[in-house]
């Protein structure tokens, strides 16, 4: 019988590390930019076109290679980056040390410029399917440039299975997010299809934050607060999201040694410190720096490097925990306990009757037996059962309507109305003494109003004299086009003017003087915050954020018409004592409740 082990060809093994190393055009890309880091770089210029499927590029100015390093980086197991076995337990570079480049090129076209500072020419080698077709020396500038073009062209497999252009380009700005927060000290830029979508400047870290994930509706410098721990173990730096800022879609990033890494027991740690601060379906934001011996952790327990082992995790969960508790009890976010205020505890009196208590008679049917069988009951025949029917509490063809469970006291033209603070509308009525909270009162007539204009399409636009350009992230972007249609509806009129752009041309009538792009941003990051792709929920946050935009403001001074208007048309459209997100707009102090206090 005849050997059937045999040693597979370079071109065929490369292909099969390909399916580890790189998985989709993001993968690609990630193993590109941290090989630019490695060298280096200052500035790396990422370029994508049709999702990375078409075109990868990547341009840095690091200190380059040499023709014949030119030539190596592409061989399976050659890398700068390790000498020994030992030195994996040293890790402090990002690529994939001796696979990542052997592996693009088996499955790509790759084409590579490279110059060091000491040369005065440079080497081009292209490459396709592991096979060197040219290299030759060119002029160009210092640094590399390499060219990823026609991904898995080579395996149509692979290549079928690509999500469409615009997941794979939601996959590359994640990574390229992920990485841009580490280095700050590096100036990033994505072009994607010759539009410029991200240009990153060196800054310091909370800037580059704010860069990548903050909005210009929400300074950033507002929401987080610091953290900071210095130990022998472990070094941990960064920020967290204040309790108010908290949401379903949040923000959460845990690095280690410039590395982005998960991690579910290190994010325990952090829901644990935000115990009783949080609702159960919300959590917070946080970005997490944590910097440790390379000896003390595993990077290269999964191909993406995401999942990172660390040799004494219980402690550093201590830590972290304390870090985080510490920032928010040193700025005041944990509620603290008021020794200072004034408790009235009403105790019950009992009240002395002329009369003595007797105590209640049990009426005993002392012939009832529980056992003892009943006679049977035969039914007659069944006729008349029409009637049972007939007046039915749950007939809804009755002439009398349902009961409500609330009902608002009535108000005449002859009831006297007061502003008090220039936030209460102050209204005596046969119930007691009824405070609106004018504000919210306005926010509920308008959010039935926008409702209903959704229902029935007929919202009113008011032309802008002066267009207003509004420029967007990739996620309220994508957020804001799902949202388009909607906002037509209401009266929003907007086209685009570039890919991140929208200009707008005609805004609700309602709105009246109010900045329109602050209102969209709020729209947009409110409905972010729902979580949901459910287009109810999606509708009722958008109104409810639009209607508390246009609502009359707090402080302002309302003349009599105004507030009678007000409650008239609260009475009519809204007669409930909440607004969705559970904010009270009215109470009413009976009677019994003012005569206590004297």
């Amino acid at each position: 019988m005849s050997d059937i082990i045999h040693l597979l060809p370079d071109n065929v093994a490369n292909q099969i590390a390909a399916g580890e190393v790189i998985q989709r055009p993001a993968s690609c890309l990630k193993e590109l930019v941290e090989n630019a880091l490695d060298a280096g770089a200052t500035h790396i210029r990422v370029l994508v076109r049709d999702g990375g499927r078409t075109l990868l590029q990547v341009i840095d100015n690091g200190k380059g290679m040499s023709p014949t390093d030119a030539c190596m980086a592409f061989e399976r197991h050659a890398t700068s980056k390790i000498t020994q076995a030992a030195d994996l337990f040293q890790l402090r570079t990002m690529g994939f040390r001796g696979e990542a480049l052997a592996s693009i090129c088996a499955v790509a076209h790759v084409e590579l410029f490279t110059r060091r500072p000491e040369d005065e020419i440079g080497t081009r080698v292209e490459i396709a399917g592991s096979k060197i077709i040219s290299q030759e020396i060119v002029q160009c500038p210092i640094g590399t440039n390499i060219r990823v073009k026609n991904l898995f062209f080579n395996v149509p497999a692979r290549r079928k299975f690509l999500k469409t252009d615009q997941t794979e380009m939601r996959n590359i700005r994640m990574e390229y997010n992920r990485i841009a927060l580490v280095y700050p000290q590096v100036q990033f830029t994505l072009v994607n299809n010759d539009e410029i979508e991200s240009e990153l400047p060196i800054s310091s870290l909370k800037q580059r934050i704010e860069a990548v994930c903050g909005h210009s509706s929400k300074p950033f410098t507002s929401q987080v607060v610091d953290v900071l721990a210095n130990t022998e173990l472990v070094n941990i730096y960064g920020y967290v999201g204040k309790p108010e800022t908290a949401s379903k879609t949040s923000q959460q990033y845990f690095f280690v040694n410039g590395r982005y890494m998960r991690h579910p027991y290190f994010h325990k740690a952090i829901i644990t410190a935000y115990s009783g601060l949080l609702s159960s379906d919300h959590s917070p934001s946080y970005f997490i720096y944590f910097e440790i011996q390379p000896d003390a952790i595993d990077v290269n327990i999964h191909p993406t490097k995401t999942e990172i082992k660390f040799a004494d995790e219980q402690a550093i969960f201590q830590i972290l925990l304390a870090a985080v508790r510490e920032s928010l009890g040193k700025f005041n976010i944990t509620p603290s306990l008021d020794f200072t205020s004034e408790t009235h505890i009403e105790m019950p009196q009992a009240t002395h009757s002329p009369t003595a208590i007797t105590m209640p008679r049990l009426q005993v049917d002392p012939s009832y037996n529980p056992f003892k069988k009943q006679s049977s009951h035969k039914p007659s025949a069944a006729s008349g059962w029409e009637k049972l029917y007939v007046q039915s509490a749950f007939d809804q063809t009755s002439e009398e309507p349902p009961q409500q469970l609330f009902t608002l006291p009535s108000i005449t033209d002859a009831t006297p109305l007061m502003q008090w603070e220039n936030k209460y509308i102050v209204v005596p009525t046969d119930k007691g003494l009824m405070l609106v909270h004018q504000h919210r009162a306005h926010v509920a007539v308008l959010y039935k109003e926008l409702l209903s204009q959704l229902q029935e399409h007929k919202g009113m636009s008011q032309s802008l004299l002066f267009p207003e350009v509004i420029e967007l992230s990739s996620t309220d972007m994508t957020t804001l086009q799902s949202l388009q249609n909607d906002l037509q509806v209401i009266g929003f009129a907007m086209e685009q003017l570039s890919p991140n752009a929208y200009t707008i041309t005609a805004v609700p009538m309602q709105l009246g003087q109010i900045n329109p792009i602050d209102t969209l941003l709020q729209v947009i990051h409110q409905v972010q915050d729902t979580g949901s792709n459910v287009t109810l929920q999606w509708q009722e946050a958008m109104t409810l954020t639009l209607a508390d935009k246009m609502a009359i403001p707090l402080g302002k001074t309302l003349t009599d018409i105004e507030m009678r208007d007000l409650l008239m048309r609260f009475n009519e459209n809204y007669s409930v004592q909440y607004l969705n997100n559970g904010q009270t707009i009215f109470t009413i102090l009976t009677l019994d409740e003012i005569q206590k206090r004297f």
